[in-house]
């Protein structure tokens, strides 16, 4: 069974998820994936602190006092993520205080943004505490693991927004938007995450977001039969690379190859026959 995050590696770059996941070379960990992982946690954690949050709400809140409860709760998540991370942000030079300036810029913007929804929902039904809790449309879970013996895939899911009708899943990815829709691997992402929905709530997923947090962009997805058809294709071509015994060719795009923790691995021909040789006896 290989992981959803498996697919848009091998659109990335066939030759470094052979090394990977065939020869196990593995690229060392990098600050920014440092950052992203913080990032993704809070959010994790903003999610599991949604029902408290809004159970306290009483009638009269206005919302100038909701964001005030949303702005205190946030900033206490980001500060007990960055504090269970310290070990790591020393490792990697990477000062706290810098870190927390960084990244509450969007986490304020999420929690403005999640308090005046909940606020327009409460007025607009005069309801509040629990019931506020029961009604509220939409919900939102948070790291769903879900996995598919029968397309042989398996995933953790950032956020489903859970509907009465149905369920929207979101991708939250870190680093820059493109001008226009989803990078390509984020794509047959949240598409994958989408099957996998499919068949573990017997229902039909329609649409899902890719969640760009630096550039607070979120970008939508409309799904169809091709796409769908598009990523079974590409968990087969996946399971054929991995189980050759041929390593793909370098990328076409150098570019890649720069900025590659494996590079000097990927040009040394002799560990790699190596480890190839190895591997078949395995």
């Amino acid at each position: 069974m290989i992981s959803v995050t498996t697919l848009s590696s091998y659109l990335y770059c066939k030759r470094k998820l052979y090394l990977q996941k065939v020869l196990k070379l593995y690229e060392p960990i990098k600050a920014p994936l440092i950052k992203g992982s913080i990032r993704h946690k809070v959010y994790e954690n903003i999610n599991l602190a949604e029902e408290e949050l809004i159970k306290t709400i009483k009638k009269g809140t206005t919302l100038e006092d909701l964001m005030g409860k949303y702005h205190q709760k946030y900033r206490e998540l980001l500060l007990e993520v960055i504090k269970q991370k310290k070990y790591d942000l020393k490792k990697f030079n990477i000062p706290p205080q810098d870190l927390f300036k960084q990244t509450w810029t969007l986490i304020l913007a999420e929690s403005e943004t999640r308090a005046e929804t909940v606020h327009n929902f409460m007025t607009k039904n005069n309801i509040f505490g629990d019931e506020l809790w029961n009604k509220l449309t939409p919900k939102i879970e948070s790291e769903l693991r879900v996995e598919s013996k029968t397309l042989g895939l398996r995933g953790i899911i950032d956020q489903i927004e859970v509907y009465p009708g149905g369920f929207v899943p979101i991708e939250l990815k870190t680093g820059k938007a493109p001008k226009e829709g989803v990078w390509e691997g984020h794509k047959i992402q949240l598409i994958a995450y989408a099957l996998l929905m499919e068949e573990k709530f017997n229902t039909e997923v329609k649409e899902g977001f890719v969640n760009y947090l630096d550039t607070k962009q979120k970008r939508h997805i409309a799904l169809n039969p091709f796409m769908r058809l598009e990523v079974k294709e590409l968990i087969q071509k996946v399971n054929q690379l991995i189980n050759s015994e041929k390593i793909p060719d370098f990328d076409k795009n150098t570019n890649k190859c720069t900025i590659c923790g494996l590079k000097e691995d990927c040009y040394d021909e002799t560990k790699l026959k190596q480890r190839l040789e190895k591997a078949k006896q395995s």
